[in-house]
């Protein structure tokens, strides 16, 4: 018998609160303050914090940090604005670093 699970999810790893869908990732290949990050189109049960100009990799951006809306652990940020027209993709999304995040339903 075939047990019926919920959809592919990842949870805050302090937490396990629930703060992103599997099918929301865009791209495996992003790199955060800690390491490898994924690039997701939405998260859930997070709070964005103030917005602030930073130089990352790929040029100057405006970010603001994502908190888990549970224990507030930072897991990564939002993108705001992105200054140079190649970058343009990734503003509204959310950047979420890997050793934050743990897989449920997997």
């Amino acid at each position: 018998m075939v047990e019926i699970v919920g959809p592919r999810m990842y949870s805050c790893c302090n937490c396990r609160n629930n703060v992103a869908l599997h099918d929301d990732v865009i791209s495996k290949s992003f790199q955060g303050r800690n390491g490898r990050a994924f690039l997701f189109s939405h998260a859930m049960n997070i709070m964005v914090g103030a917005k602030e100009n930073r130089q990352l990799m790929t040029g100057l951006h405006t970010v603001a940090d994502v908190y888990c809306s549970d224990c507030r652990q930072v897991l990564g940020w939002k993108y705001e604005r992105a200054y140079e027209d190649t970058q343009k993709y990734k503003e509204g999304k959310f950047i979420l670093e890997k050793s934050k995040i743990v897989k449920e339903n997997w």
